[in-house]
C-alpha cells in the first residue's frame, strides 16, 4: 500500500511517501480502506519528538480517519466488510497511524459514519469533535442557557465547541482573527464573535454578559491568561485546559477559590474508549441532523504530508493565521 511514514523524529522533511506492506487485522481489529485522514497538532508534536510516544518503525502518522471496512479480525462484533466508519486515537501509544491506504484499527475506536456525511467531513470532525465534547460535557456538564466562551471559533476544536454548545441550547462567545472568520463563526452558531486583534476581549465579554461572566471557559490557546480568565468567570464557573504543554501561567489563587470555580484538564487519548464512545454517539446524531459540520481549511494528498505538517506548524506554533478549520489528507 502507499503511505506517508518516517523512520526517525525531526522536522517535516523526515516524512517519506512510498510502499509499505498492507497490514492484516489482528483479533479485535478492523482494517479500513482509508478515504480521508485529518491532521492535528499532536501529530506534529510526535513527529518532532516533542511528545514522546512509542513509535514502531517505519511509523505512519495520523490520528483521525474515515473510510470503509475492508476486512475484520477475529472476535470483531460491531462492524462488517462494507460498513462506513470513522474514528480517532491512531498514531498514538504505539498504534500505527492513518496516512495510508489501509489502517488496522481496534474496533473500540471506530464509529459508524452517517449516510449524509462524507469521509472528508467525518475525518475532519474526529479528534476535534471528541475533544470538544469531552471538555463541554464530561468535564463541565454544560447545560442549556449557560454561556460558553471559546478562543478561536474557526479553529478545529473551537468550531466544534461553538456548534456543540449551540446544539444543547447554550449561548456562545468566541474570538476570531478577522471579519471573514467572524462571519464563519456566526454561521456556525456563535452569538458573539470578538475580533481579538482590534477589540478588547475582556470588555466585550463583560458587556455581553452584563458583567456576570461566563459559566464555561473552553481554553484552546497554548499560553492561557488565567488572570483574565478568572476575572471573566461567573461564580461556580468551569474552565477547561487542553492545550499548552509547556505553559506555566500565573494562577490567581484567591479570585479562583472565592468564586468557587473549577478547573479541568485532559488529553483525549487518555480517556477510555467507553468515555469517547459517548461523544461519538452525540457527534453521529448532530452530524446526521445537520447541527454539526466539519470546517475543512485545506486538503492534501498523502504524498504531500510533509507540506501539510509545515502548514499545521506555521499556524499552531508560529500563529500565522493562514488556516481556518482542519487540514485533511486523502489517498
Amino acid at each position: 500500500m502507499k503511505a506517508a511514514y518516517y523512520e526517525t523524529t525531526g522536522g517535516p522533511e523526515v516524512i517519506q511517501y512510498g510502499e509499505l506492506p498492507t497490514p492484516e487485522p489482528r483479533a479485535g481489529e478492523v482494517r479500513v480502506r482509508v478515504g480521508a485522514a485529518a491532521l492535528n497538532p499532536i501529530d506534529t508534536y510526535i513527529r518532532a519528538g516533542v511528545v514522546a510516544m512509542p513509535l514502531p518503525k517505519p511509523f505512519i502518522p495520523g490520528c483521525d480517519l474515515a473510510g470503509t471496512v475492508d476486512a475484520v479480525g477475529a472476535n470483531v462484533q460491531r462492524f462488517r466488510v462494507g460498513d462506513r466508519v470513522w474514528g480517532s486515537n491512531q498514531g498514538l501509544l504505539g498504534r500505527q497511524g492513518t496516512f495510508a491506504e489501509f489502517a488496522c484499527v481496534p474496533e473500540e475506536f471506530l464509529y459508524p459514519t452517517p449516510p449524509n456525511v462524507s469521509d472528508i467531513d467525518a475525518a475532519a470532525i474526529a479528534l476535534v469533535g471528541i475533544t470538544a465534547h469531552l471538555g463541554l460535557f464530561h468535564c463541565c456538564r454544560l447545560q442549556a442557557g449557560e454561556t460558553v466562551f471559546v478562543n478561536g471559533g474557526t479553529g478545529g476544536v473551537g468550531a466544534a465547541v461553538v456548534q456543540m454548545a449551540k446544539a444543547v441550547g447554550a449561548r456562545v462567545i468566541t474570538t476570531v482573527g478577522s471579519e471573514e472568520k467572524a462571519v464563519i463563526a456566526r454561521q456556525l452558531g456563535a452569538d458573539l464573535a470578538i475580533l481579538y486583534k482590534t477589540q478588547d476581549v475582556a470588555a466585550e465579554v463583560k458587556r455581553a454578559t452584563d458583567g456576570k461572566g461566563v459559566q464555561v471557559w473552553y481554553e484552546t490557546q497554548r499560553e492561557p491568561d488565567l488572570i483574565r480568565t478568572v476575572e471573566l468567570m461567573a461564580p461556580r464557573g468551569r474552565i477547561v485546559l487542553m492545550a499548552g504543554r509547556q505553559a506555566q501561567p500565573v494562577f490567581p489563587v484567591g479570585p479562583f477559590y472565592v468564586k468557587g470555580l473549577s478547573l479541568f484538564g485532559f488529553a483525549m487519548f487518555n480517556m477510555t474508549p467507553d468515555e469517547q464512545r459517548i461523544c461519538a454517539e452525540d457527534i453521529h446524531r448532530w452530524m446526521s441532523e445537520g447541527k454539526l459540520r466539519a470546517l475543512v481549511g485545506r486538503q492534501f494528498h498523502f504524498s504531500e504530508a510533509a507540506s501539510a505538517h509545515r502548514l499545521q506548524e506555521e499556524n499552531t506554533l508560529a500563529k500565522s493565521g493562514t488556516l481556518m478549520g482542519k487540514i485533511v489528507l486523502v489517498p
